[in-house]
């Protein structure tokens, strides 16, 4: 009876993206899961062009370490806020009503949750421009094919990203060693690659690195989202793992290894955009490209859409597939104006903006952690109740309507990213930005728990004296 119970119960939230309330325990999915949720998102083609663009201007040793640099810098980051996501359950938006307060999330939920709208937008605008190149169909239909398949695979919800990452992993590798091997039909070497040295047009080592980190900094920022499905913190850590730095290294490692080669077609503009070279060898390769190219931007398009409808329905009482198609029919026409080529000034915008809200959620979390740990010795219950229930200690969503420590941290982090921007242009911006919200909030909370204590001990020292008093003018205690 117990196990037709459980069954039951699963058949009946099998379909539950839980976005008002933590992912209950018996909801919670395997490692090999919530991996192939993250291992298929970073393995995609845009980052191959964004490692060729490395590498064309570094060269392939250095563009190596600046990407292997910023993966390990993506996995400390995201890794930490996966940790908490994976012992609480909550999404990324519950997390920051917790910390920024109801209202301070619409401010923190709502604008990544624009901001990733414009990473689906360029994954559409990418699948038009690589369909005309495969195909040669017109830029427009092929965009508009992408968005309606990448729509419904959205709405399908967390299972779906997982089955599409799982898929994605093995196509893109295959993808690219037959374009590794044709490439090597017309003479490309891995002395030629290795030789490669670079153009050096105005992308330096500490450029490239923070290219790699505002790559994944705004979803690895939501990274709750993916592994609050899984089934403890350190689940959630190793799911990471899979795609910082593993996976995404690899990527960016490929579209660096064209462009070293000699074998991209336009690697100044275009990258290391590899899928041209299966271009004209058979219908069954023709095949196996198209097929790759809707799997694997539909992979991150489709997680980047999942986390815009789940950041707004989490700040909105609103369900998340209707947001699905409202916000992937907005994201498709801003594809259409062809606004995602800026590409590169937009990542900086995020490197500016995003890692100070990380280092405020990782401050805030390790406190209470420390807190909990004090008071109530090593164990701490940090598990989610079967209904879904979050006790990590953290303030509940009926708090205030702004932490206004936590958004000052967090413009004060933004502000010193600008300026170091702004003064030194090839700087990791994220890197400065993270750790002066980290510091700035820290301070505030030390702060605000000395205050608290002094209180507490004034106000016991008070009932102190009155009790001494009291013992002193009862007759029955002399």
């Amino acid at each position: 009876m117990a196990t037709a119970a459980a069954t039951d119960r699963e058949h009946r939230t099998a379909g539950e993206e839980y976005e008002h309330t933590a992912v209950p325990l018996h909801a919670r999915k395997s490692l090999l899961s919530v991996a192939g949720v993250w291992a298929g998102f970073p393995m995609c083609l845009g980052n191959a062009v964004f490692g060729g663009l490395i590498v064309y201007n570094l060269g392939l040793q250095q563009g190596f370490w600046a990407i292997l640099t910023g993966n390990l810098l993506l996995f400390a980051y995201v890794g930490a806020l996966s940790h908490h996501a994976g012992r609480t359950g909550r999404s990324f938006a519950q997390q920051a009503a917790a910390v920024f307060g109801p209202r301070g999330r619409a401010l923190v939920s709502g604008f990544l949750a624009t901001v990733v709208i414009g990473w689906f937008s360029y994954q559409v605008g990418l699948t038009g421009t690589t369909l005309h190149q495969v195909l040669g169909w017109a830029p427009l239909w092929g965009a508009l094919l992408g968005a309606a398949v990448y729509i419904g695979l959205t709405a399908a919800g967390i299972r779906a990203l997982s089955a599409v990452g799982l898929l994605g992993v093995p196509l893109f590798l295959v993808t690219a060693a037959l374009a590794f091997w044709y490439a090597a039909d017309d003479g490309a070497s891995v002395s030629q690659a290795l030789a490669f040295e670079g153009h050096g047009h105005g992308i330096t080592f500490w450029s490239a690195v923070g290219i790699v980190v505002a790559g994944f900094v705004d979803s690895g920022t939501m990274t709750a989202d993916f592994t609050r499905w899984s089934r403890n913190g350190r689940s959630a850590v190793w799911a990471t793992a899979s795609a910082f730095p593993l996976t995404n290294t690899i990527a960016y490692l490929v579209g660096g290894a064209v462009v070293a080669t000699g074998s991209a077609v336009a690697p100044e503009t275009d990258g290391g955009s590899y899928l041209g070279l299966l271009a004209g060898h058979g219908a069954w390769i023709t095949a196996l490209a198209v097929l790759f190219t809707l799997t694997n931007l539909g992979s991150v398009a489709a997680h980047c859409l999942y986390n815009a409808a789940l950041g707004w329905s989490g700040t909105t009482p609103l369900r998340m597939r209707p947001l699905v198609v409202v916000l992937g029919v907005l994201g498709s026409l801003v594809a259409l104006t062809g606004v995602w080529s800026s590409i590169v000034s937009w990542l900086q915008l995020l490197g500016i903006l995003v890692p100070p809200i990380g280092a405020v959620l990782v401050v805030r979390q390790a406190a209470d952690r420390l807190r909990s740990r004090r008071g109530h010795g090593a164990h701490e219950a940090t598990a989610p109740a079967q209904d879904g229930t979050a006790t990590d200690g953290t303030r509940p969503a009926d708090g205030p309507g702004f932490v206004l420590p936590a958004l000052i941290a967090w413009v004060a982090g933004a502000i010193a990213a600008w300026i170091l921007h702004q003064v030194y242009p090839g700087s990791v911006d994220a890197v400065l930005g993270f750790g002066v919200a980290a510091l700035v909030y820290g301070a505030q909370l030390r702060w605000a728990g000395r205050a608290t204590g002094a209180v507490a001990g004034a106000k016991a020292g008070d009932a102190g004296d009155r009790e001494a008093v009291a013992e002193a003018l009862d007759p029955a205690r002399v």
